[in-house]
């Protein structure tokens, strides 16, 4: 393999829970049109992220509000709550949108923080959730964009890993901000790089099969007792969309 591909946590998340799903997704954009319902959810997120944005960079954000009473409220209600978040934006240890990049082996690692903060003895990543129910915390820890988000800013800086952090912000109202903390170490570290670097190899060799054999990916051992789509795709080889949150920006395989 010569191609250099461009990942994201989102397709780190479906090639672990389901590598056939990954194929169809991914290599053969056989994705199901959304929901007005979930474009509406998405694009609610969008207009939130960049409010947030545009006050980090010091823009006019008084339009955006006007616009959207709702995104006022989820602002206010997360600035109240996040003294961090609130104090000194556009400071030069801060930056929203923040995007870093790491190599290993035939893929180029890409994340996009959401705000960061980067301080003389530690740093501090944030990220907007903007869908109403928190996502359990040990299932959050286990997702790759707490895992990959962390181990990325481990290997392009000079922070050591117990010094990293990430906080998410549920921000959606009518329930009040809820922040959820996972503080990093060298030992996740020494783990994350462990399984990212088995599920590169597992990629490289589907890759692989695929492109010269025309061969499938394949199920993993115990697909049919944690894949939530191993009986849809056997049944019928239809999928749904991804989640909005693993929904990556650009698709490296076409």
């Amino acid at each position: 393999m010569s191609n250099i591909y461009r990942l994201a946590q989102g397709h780190l998340n479906l090639l672990e829970t389901c590598p056939p799903r990954f194929q169809k997704v991914y290599l053969e954009q056989l994705n199901t049109p959304a929901d007005p319902g979930q474009l509406e959810r998405q694009e609610w997120g969008s207009q939130f992220h960049l409010l947030l944005q545009q006050r980090e960079l010091g823009l006019p954000i008084t339009s955006l509000l006007r616009e959207n009473e709702q995104l006022e409220h989820c602002l206010t209600a997360l600035l109240k709550a996040a003294p961090a978040i609130a104090q000194n934006p556009g400071e030069a240890n801060r930056e929203a949108e923040h995007c870093r990049s790491l190599t290993v082996g035939n893929y180029l690692l890409t994340v996009i923080y959401d705000l960061i903060l980067l301080e003389s003895d530690r740093a501090v990543i944030f990220d907007w959730k903007t869908y109403l129910k928190p996502i359990d915390a040990d299932k959050l820890a286990k997702n790759w964009q707490t895992r990959l988000y962390l181990y990325v800013l481990a290997e392009t800086s000079a922070y050591p890993p117990d010094s990293l952090s990430m906080t998410y912000w549920f921000v959606q109202l009518p329930r009040s901000p809820e922040q959820i903390t996972f503080n990093y170490n060298q030992k996740l570290h020494q783990q994350t790089g462990r399984d990212l670097r088995r599920l590169l190899k597992d990629l490289d060799r589907y890759l692989l099969a695929y492109q010269n054999d025309l061969v499938d990916f394949t199920h993993r051992p115990d697909c049919q007792l944690h894949c939530p789509y191993y009986l849809t795709q056997e049944r019928s080889g239809q999928i749904d969309l991804p989640s909005i949150d693993d929904i990556p920006e650009i698709n490296p395989f076409v």
